[in-house]
């Protein structure tokens, strides 16, 4: 079958011609697509037996609410959605003062294995495609009615694990047949895979770059996040100094603050010195506990956050969203997958 909406519209242009079509049923049946469409039958413009045609060669397979968490603190909505082989992944609603910012996954858990995160517990999956993801910005703004204006990369799954389809994703995103939300108003975050990070920065894509950070030193970095033994933390920021370069736009560190393993002084200091010279911003997380794993919540966030200021670092502390929901990643598809016994 083929995936139809994960092509952009020159190639769902080329399809449409092979099939005998002529090229303006293409931008027909995108702008459909992308205003949540769930199936041919829907597109009251085209004929009858094209529908027919395209439900017989083409997938189209929307998800499927599996639950649905709505914070009573906040208005923070967290989806578990079905795809259409039976695997779940989340999808998170936040309400801010700017607008409303969805965080979406880009894959089917996740192989990165870092110590504080669910998502990566029963390891990955499979790759999401780019229908799959420009899935949850839609059928998110449709179900919750409430009009997505940011996309942060930063649910299950690692973005640059998946390169090329996130890239693809982007474009779909950013189309303006589309939903049109432009490059800066979408963050991806990574744990920090050098290779595509160069790579991104040779692209000049205006997004926002989150590096999930947390550490400063290779071996506490080393012993939660596995993915630094392979490269180390003076490889990733020469390649976050590198991309700034590039793009001329700074980088958010995504730093989860940790009881007794990476809030100490010693370790503000050595983050500081880091990021001295180049533009950049440190967003401290106070951690979301998760039931598998030891790690507990820093008591030194405000400390932490002093001592980086102090060396003129900007530091924000990430508000704490949906605490009453299974907010942290991968939580809601931990627990789904508890009780189903996988």
């Amino acid at each position: 079958m083929t995936d139809l909406k994960s092509m952009d519209l020159a190639e769902m242009t080329s399809y449409f011609k092979e099939l005998g079509e002529p090229s303006f049923r293409a931008k027909q049946v995108f702008q459909w697509l992308h205003r949540g469409a769930r199936s041919f039958d829907e597109m009251s413009n085209l004929s009858k037996a094209l529908r027919e045609k395209l439900t017989q060669s083409c997938l189209l397979a929307p998800p499927t609410v599996e639950r649905k968490q709505v914070s009573a603190l906040d208005g923070t909505i967290k989806y578990l959605w079905r795809l259409h082989d039976g695997n779940c992944i989340e999808t998170v609603l936040m309400r801010y003062k700017h607008g409303n910012t969805v965080c979406i996954s880009s894959q089917v858990g996740c192989r990165m294995g870092c110590a504080f995160c669910a998502s990566t517990l029963a390891g990955k999956v499979r790759d999401l495609t780019a229908a799959e993801m420009v899935d949850q910005v839609l059928f998110t703004q449709l179900d919750s009615d409430a009009p997505i204006s940011n996309i942060v990369l930063m649910g299950i799954g690692e973005p640059l694990d998946n390169f090329d389809t996130v890239l693809r994703f982007l474009a779909l995103v950013n189309h303006p047949d589309g939903l049109n939300i432009g490059m800066r108003h979408i963050s991806l975050s990574t744990c920090g895979l050098v290779e595509q990070i160069d790579k991104l920065a040779d692209l000049r894509l205006q997004l926002t770059l989150s590096v999930s950070l947390h550490a400063p030193d290779d071996e506490t970095r080393s012993r939660i996040m596995p993915v630094n033994r392979a490269v180390g933390v003076e490889r990733l920021f020469a390649s976050c100094r590198r991309y700034f370069e590039q793009t001329g736009r700074r980088i958010s560190y995504e730093y989860a603050m940790i009881d007794g393993v990476n809030d100490h002084d010693w370790q503000a200091d050595l983050l500081a010195g880091h990021l001295k010279g180049t533009p950049g911003h440190v967003n401290l997380i106070p951690l979301n506990e998760v039931k598998e794993s030891p790690l507990k919540p820093s008591r030194r966030v405000g400390a932490f956050q002093r001592r980086l200021e102090e060396q003129g670092i900007t530091v924000t502390v990430r508000r704490k969203l949906g605490g009453d929901i299974d907010a942290s990643c991968g939580q809601l598809r931990r627990r789904q997958m508890l009780e189903q016994g996988q």
